[in-house]
């Protein structure tokens, strides 16, 4: 018979370089998915114009994909207590991302 060890928490020390520390501003995220991963384009856009530059580009699995939107979930909640409920930006504008393609059998989610 093997005894089992209670499982321990790991710690994570992450690495923030210089370059990334300065952060990218975006006002616009997009979202796709396919089969296997979730990608999330990040944007500026100014407004007036119709077209935007994608900034950053984030590849993900379901699994880590899912525990963010766990820790956005809780991370707004967390603000809104602080802070007071966020108003909803309203109506969300019709994306088309031109470029190479990010996955096969891509679906949009904003």
């Amino acid at each position: 018979m093997s005894k089992q060890q209670p499982s321990q928490e790991r710690t994570i020390n992450l690495e923030l370089r210089e370059q990334e520390a300065e952060g990218v501003y975006a006002n616009l995220a997009v979202i796709t998915h396919s089969s296997s991963e979730f990608i999330l384009d990040f944007a500026r856009i100014m407004p007036g114009v119709n077209k935007a530059r994608i900034q950053a580009r984030i590849v993900m699995t379901p699994q880590n994909f899912k525990n963010l939107q766990r820790a956005i979930a809780d991370n707004i909640a967390k603000f809104e207590l602080q802070h007071g409920q966020i108003e909803s930006g309203g109506h969300l504008p019709q994306i088309s991302v031109d470029g190479p393609p990010a996955g096969e059998d891509e679906n949009k989610v904003h």
